[in-house]
């Protein structure tokens, strides 16, 4: 099993701005990203969290519904590592990895492709999210 020092050691090799924030959870800032990467290393797994953007708080299911599907196209088809979901009014991208058998490749593999899947997917989803009318 990787350790707690092994994994902080995969954080500090990746070459991003390591920040432990709480004990075991750290904040990972890459020029590549707008919001820092969340770390927890809570054995069995180590979650990794990326908010990638704020939804509206009057979301109508229905209004959101062309989001709603192209989220879960892309997890079917364009995301290697993780999955995107909602919590709260955060759209949020996230990949849980066993530390049992986690290596440094992987943890790098699952963090990289959480940071362009973000960046490349925003555009267009941003394009799906209803605008509050006002008056």
């Amino acid at each position: 099993m990787v350790t707690r020092e092994d994994f902080e050691s995969y954080l500090i090799r990746l070459g991003v701005e390591v920040e432990e924030v709480a004990d075991g959870m750290w904040a990972l800032r890459s020029e590549d990203s707008p919001t820092p990467v969340v770390v927890h290393y809570a054995p069995p797994v180590a979650i990794l969290r990326l908010k990638v953007m704020d939804l509206p708080p009057d979301a109508d299911d229905v209004r959101f519904a062309p989001l709603y599907r192209r989220l879960l196209e892309l997890n079917a088809t364009d995301i290697v590592h993780g999955s995107y979901g909602i919590e709260g009014n955060d759209l949020i991208l996230s990949d849980a990895l066993d530390v049992e058998t986690l290596d440094f490749p992987e943890l790098r593999n699952s963090f990289e492709s959480l940071v362009f899947a973000a960046t490349t997917h925003l555009p267009g989803l941003a394009e799906l999210v209803p605008v509050a009318h006002e008056g």
